[in-house]
């Protein structure tokens, strides 16, 4: 466990909030909620490393597993829990919210997709969102476009993506965003598939130019 965090569990919401919190040194007032993909969990490194450079900028960071996730310890979601890990993502912004004046809501792929539907319901829940990886279409299938949502989404995002993902290209992304009626920004790492690359050195790389880019949605 990374030496600026601890285990956080709240019991008293459902479905409850468990995953792990990092708090900065000197704190912004200000906070991330960050959400793994399908078949991952608070775990990831990518989810790690981020937390531990938003961090380091003095944002509090929750790290989360999803309902889901808290429910079966492998394998991806199922059709049913989607509803569910969105009620799970509510429940943790609002536990970041008690302690912090600005909240924002990311996640990796599956993680990011259900950040987003949450706040195409709930606009004002957030002040904007951070989107890695997100899962335009399955893979080798275009016309399975997950779209539906974002002309509902008022609320200002970052969209992280590598340029080889098969779940999107960059050009696919980039007229899927023209449909948000929000204040929107694509950063796109060369050569990176659907884990952003993150491998050996491009980890503390990578988590800056995200943190660099996020700025934009400072208010």
């Amino acid at each position: 466990m990374p030496a600026n965090s601890i285990e956080f569990v709240d019991r008293a919401v459902e479905p409850e909030v468990r995953g792990f919190l990092h708090s900065p040194a000197v704190p912004k007032h200000a906070g991330i909620v960050l959400s793994h993909g399908a078949g991952s969990s608070a775990h990831a490194p990518l989810l790690i490393a981020l937390a531990e450079t938003f961090c380091a900028f003095g944002f509090s960071v929750l790290r989360c597993d999803l309902p889901y996730r808290q429910a079966r310890s492998f394998g991806p979601p199922g059709p049913g829990d989607a509803a569910r890990d969105r009620a799970g993502l509510k429940n943790a912004v609002a536990a970041l919210k008690k302690d912090n004046a600005t909240v924002y809501l990311g996640g990796h792929s599956y993680g990011g997709r259900q950040s987003s539907m949450l706040c195409a319901e709930e606009p004002d829940l957030v002040a904007g969102l951070l989107l890695l990886s997100y899962p335009l279409h399955p893979p080798r299938k275009p016309e399975q476009q997950r779209t539906q949502h974002l002309p509902d989404l008022r609320t200002p995002a970052l969209f992280v993506s590598g340029t080889r993902d098969p779940f999107g290209s960059i050009e696919e992304l980039e007229r899927a965003i023209k449909m948000i009626p929000a204040k929107t920004k694509l950063l796109a790492i060369e050569g990176a598939g659907h884990d952003l690359g993150f491998k050996g050195k491009a980890k503390e790389d990578l988590t800056q130019k995200i943190l660099s880019a996020f700025s934009f949605l400072s208010p």
